[in-house]
């Protein structure tokens, strides 16, 4: 969502406050505390991630020796419009891991670190980690936290970062990050059964967010794709798609419709009181972690809500 260049506005300029247009939402520690200085703070390796999906994955590595500040973390908030702050560009500063999603997704975070001083951070772009690449005449989906195997690769890499910063800790960051893929297995699992029972049935979507947890399991995605591109572009949609869209509904074509929660508007709303109106399941997702849930907790909500809402 999130990825196209003409939806950001980069006027940064050292810690001054800017207007960012991207995926986003206001600046906060909760998901693992700020990068601020003090006694504690100081034995830890300070992190800054993008989002609270990446912050919560590296605390789950660095345990108690990371200081994470997530950028985006509030799954209320619009993720299209993001304010950088003075504190923000301060963490930056500090940080001796970065990690961004990449892909046009959180370009924010390069301009960021680019108008600061700090050229030492390790930072990870986990795009780049996954390897994934735009098909041949498509676009990149770049929400690649919703890949398990991917993620897997970057909890790695993480670990790999965080026994750079921190020699003396790399056995713990490497076991950590060693006991969280065999935590994804599961999902992984997960995704093989709603294969198994249901692959090849239709599914729609209002964004491309959740499409490899959709393609790993197996199903069809079959909203028009101008629909969901502009969608995602922030455009509206043409009266023509739409009433293709809203008759995949209408006309019992699909199974479930995925819905982002975090960037809902008339046409998206249009589309899921289409849904339920004919008694089509709505399987909602978000691109931030809920108040309350770590990145496993997320994914098993996310993954389990597909699975009852095919079986339905």
């Amino acid at each position: 969502m999130l990825s196209s260049p003409s939806r950001r506005l980069a006027l940064l300029s050292g810690a001054s406050l800017v207007l960012l247009t991207g995926c986003g939402s206001s600046s906060d520690s909760g998901s693992g505390g700020s990068a601020s200085a003090g006694p504690a703070a100081a034995s830890k390796v300070a992190v800054v991630a993008s989002t609270n999906v990446y912050g919560d994955i590296v605390k789950q590595i660095g345990a108690g020796r990371v200081d994470v500040t997530s950028i985006i973390s509030d799954p209320d908030q619009d993720p299209h419009s993001y304010e950088a702050n003075t504190q923000n560009q301060l963490a930056l500063s500090k940080a001796k891991v970065v990690v961004e999603n990449g892909g046009g997704y959180d370009d924010f975070v390069d301009r960021m670190l680019e108008s600061g001083n700090n050229t030492s951070a390790d930072v990870i772009n986990a795009v780049k980690v996954s390897g994934k690449t735009a098909p041949k005449g498509g676009e990149l989906n770049e929400h690649v936290w919703y890949d398990f195997p991917t993620v897997g690769k970057i909890a790695d890499r993480i670990a790999a970062a965080l026994a750079k910063a921190d020699p003396a800790d790399a056995a713990a960051f490497h076991k950590n990050a060693a006991a969280f893929r065999t935590k994804l297995q599961p999902l992984e699992a997960k995704e093989a059964q709603i294969k198994k029972d249901h692959g090849g049935e239709a599914v729609a979507i209002t964004e491309p967010v959740p499409l490899y947890m959709i393609d790993a399991s197996g199903l069809v995605n079959k909203t028009p794709p101008a629909f969901s591109e502009a969608i995602e572009e922030g455009d509206d949609v043409s009266p023509r798609i739409l009433q293709q869209t809203l008759a995949l509904f209408s006309g019992k074509q699909v199974k479930a419709l995925v819905y982002n929660e975090q960037t809902s508007g008339p046409q998206t709303e249009k589309s899921e009181q289409a849904a339920k109106a004919a008694g089509i399941p709505v399987v909602p997702v978000t691109e931030t972690l809920p108040q309350g849930k770590d990145y496993l907790g997320w994914m098993t909500a996310n993954v389990d809500a597909l699975a009852s809402a095919l079986a339905q």
